[in-house]
């Protein structure tokens, strides 16, 4: 049903191809449609006997999603869809047993194991990259998909791509308020890539009509001056329309002629989902005018007119494909519910490098002068990139200069703390570039290289602008091995300068909050002190089948303190392996960071004065946390300072201080205390910056009280 599709039906042809298609091929096409109708109607029965928890249907949308699904091929081309799309992973290959599968949340479920609800699609074999529910995040994700591609065959990578490829991106119209819209569109038209954006307008995002989501009612109007873009526009309900309109796109597309906008206007019959009931706010006028303009009834009027089917023939159609339909449902509902051993199953790879050396053995003093932990993620990246190509880099500055020519008269840039200065003078701008100004659109990219197995380093300038992407690392990064039960990965790197106790950096420069990346369940974050634990990190990081949130702090970029040897090229620091920066017996200090170096200036003061010898315990990793280590700590010392810059309250501090209280209560002599900033954001003044951060002093203050318990 799509499987043996060949290219060149998307090759421009004098004659268009609904007057070139066959009538039992034209027949095959009805019957996805039909079949995709009937499995919506199928899911609505199970339903109402709870055997299927939610269902959300793709009626009104199957002329133009079969259509898709003809045109286009499979295991060729990329595919990101949205709920509507059934007909569309019908025509493409995902038979009614697995779409029902899915449905009934069974284990063999293929798409997600039970973990996505209905009409989530996903299929490595046929590209169809796994589906999530938020609106609107695929936009970018398929352009940075569309980008890998182009990088893939251009360097003739061992990995799966093709020169002609197309990546098809779909959404009702409603999405399309989404500022990630025209963020895609507007690297997808100014990079000309082969993106289809197609648009699946069916008048309503649930309840609101499309005149109050878009400006005058047509969103392809919106968008038919943007310089690139091919707007194009076809009857979603005519299913011969939709071949044409189809045909045409791909093969602009596929020329290497840039990106196309389809607007296809289809229908709505059924209600948004089973949550939702249209009757509530549309007329009884306006359903039955629509049923006319079923895409359904369309078809087979059609045949009707041209006599190549008799009414007789039709239904004996609709049985066959009922009885299909009905079979595949008893089998799915017959099948094994996933076993409740396994919910945390695919969360992450299982698969971190490790050390090929011992960690006291890799920071041994070695030859040549100490370099900065700045220099050192420089260093490392250099020598990853020489190692795997597959490795890519961008971000907003990251570049030496966009405009290569300049570069013989102007230095370069390389980041605003030059941590990336010299990468894309060595390895050319497809492999370091700067992005448009947009945190979601640079994550959400990295992201679709991320699927094409590439290994993407996306850069966000500061901590404090990491907000726009929040959407796409929470919702998308992180959920995207465990949602697609393994199929499918987003390991990225993510990088993030973070901090403060730099002068000037003030409310939106000097910012830091972890602990809301450690609630995300998919990512593991890293936050070095030094330059070798920087350099073993990153080097783990990117040899990482998981996405990594790096946080570098920027404080610590260039200090004295903190610069290491070169451990060499085969420096990895283990992911959830903290050190004991120092050893003592009255009292443990956890932290990470900047106030690594003010918790041991902390502990050699109050060593000095008082004889209170603590143990700092840097952790390196938040996710995973080397929890061990730290018990260890505790049942030595019998007492805890948890110290940390991000503030007090809901600050990771809270939750090493509650795992201690649960598995360390009765070797603990004194309370769980914590040192971090105030609940307050990091103000310009540089007194008031130095009272709202922790200082050795506050430090030294609470190790005092603590022994003194």
């Amino acid at each position: 049903m799509g499987i043996s599709q060949k290219a060149s039906r998307t090759r421009a042809a004098a004659t268009p191809l609904s007057r070139r298609i066959e009538p039992e091929e034209l027949l095959n096409l009805y019957r996805t449609m039909l079949q995709s109708r009937q499995l919506d109607d199928e899911e609505i029965r199970l339903k109402k006997r709870n055997q299927v928890y939610f269902q959300v249907s793709g009626a009104g949308h199957e002329a133009i999603g079969t259509a898709a699904g003809y045109v286009l091929q499979p295991g060729h081309d990329w595919f990101y869809p949205y709920y509507r799309d059934r007909a569309l992973a019908l025509q493409l290959g995902l038979t009614p047993y697995q779409q029902l599968l899915q449905a009934v949340a069974a284990a063999e479920d293929p798409l997600s194991g039970g973990r996505q609800m209905p009409c989530h699609w996903s299929s490595r074999e046929l590209n169809i990259v796994s589906q999530s529910s938020p609106t609107g995040t695929q936009y970018n994700q398929a352009v940075g998909c569309a980008e890998g591609g182009k990088y893939i065959a251009s360097k003739g990578l061992p990995l799966k791509a093709a020169p002609d490829e197309v990546v098809l991106v779909t959404s009702g119209e409603g999405a399309t308020s989404e500022g990630e819209f025209w963020e895609a569109i507007n690297v997808a038209a100014n990079k000309r890539l082969p993106v289809i954006f197609l648009v699946e307008d069916n008048e309503y995002a649930i309840s609101v009509p499309r005149e109050i989501t878009t400006a005058g009612g047509d969103v392809a109007r919106c968008f038919e001056s943007v310089p690139g873009l091919s707007v194009m526009r076809c009857d979603g309900t005519d299913l011969l329309d939709s071949l044409d309109s189809m045909e045409a796109a791909a093969g602009h597309a596929r020329a290497g002629k840039g990106p196309v906008l389809l607007r296809a206007q289809v229908t709505r019959p059924y209600s948004h989902s089973l949550s939702d009931d249209q009757v509530y706010y549309r007329t009884r006028e306006e359903l039955e005018i629509e049923k006319n303009r079923d895409c359904l009834v369309k078809m087979e009027r059609h045949f009707l007119d041209s006599g190549l089917l008799s009414e007789a023939d039709l239904e004996k159609v609709r049985k066959e494909c009922l009885a299909l339909v009905r079979k595949a449902s008893e089998k799915a509902l017959a099948a094994n519910k996933p076993d409740p051993k396994t919910c945390t199953a695919n969360l992450y790879s299982g698969r971190d490098p490790e050390s090929p050396l011992p960690d006291s053995e890799a920071r041994a003093p070695g030859g040549g002068e100490p370099i900065a932990m700045g220099q050192a993620i420089n260093r490392t990246l250099h020598q990853e990139m020489d190692r795997n190509e597959a490795i890519v880099l961008f971000g907003q500055d990251v570049a030496d200069a966009s405009r290569e020519a300049i570069l013989g008269e102007c230095k370069g840039k390389g980041g605003v703390f030059k941590i990336t200065y010299g990468l894309q003078q060595k390895y050319g701008s497809e492999r370091v570039f700067n992005t448009l100004l947009s945190e979601a659109s640079i994550v959400g990219r990295a992201i679709g290289w991320a699927c094409r197995d590439l290994k993407p380093v996306a850069e966000i300038q500061f901590f404090d602008y990491i907000w726009p992407a929040f959407h796409q690392i929470r919702n998308e990064m992180a959920t995207m091995r465990y949602r697609s039960n393994g199929q499918w990965s987003a390991a990225a790197v993510v990088r993030v300068p973070v901090g403060g106790y730099l002068t000037g950096g003030a409310i939106y420069h000097s910012q830091t909050g972890e602990s809301i990346f450690v609630a995300c369940p998919g990512i593991k974050i890293a936050y070095p002190s030094n330059a070798s634990d920087a350099m073993g990190l990153m080097r783990a990081a990117l040899r990482m089948e998981d996405p990594v949130l790096f946080l570098e702090h920027k404080h610590l970029y260039y200090q004295g303190y903190n610069r290491s040897n070169d451990p060499g090229h085969d420096h990895v620091v283990q992911f959830g392996k903290g050190a004991v920066r120092r050893h003592g017996t009255d009292a443990t200090i956890v932290t990470w960071g900047a106030l690594v170096q003010r918790s041991l200036e902390a502990a050699q003061g109050i060593s000095r004065r008082h004889g209170i010898e603590a143990e700092v315990v840097d952790i390196r990793t938040l996710v995973p946390l080397d929890s061990e280590l730290i018990r260890n700590s505790v049942r030595k010392t019998g007492r805890l300072l948890v110290v940390h810059e991000e503030q007090k309250t809901g600050g990771f501090g809270a939750e090493i201080a509650t795992q201690v209280a649960e598995e360390c209560f009765e070797w603990l002599d004194a309370p769980v205390r914590r040192v971090a900033s105030k609940d307050c954001w990091i103000a310009y003044s540089p007194p008031l910056e130095e009272a709202l951060l922790p200082q050795v002093k506050d430090i030294e203050k609470a190790l005092e009280e603590l022994a003194r318990y």
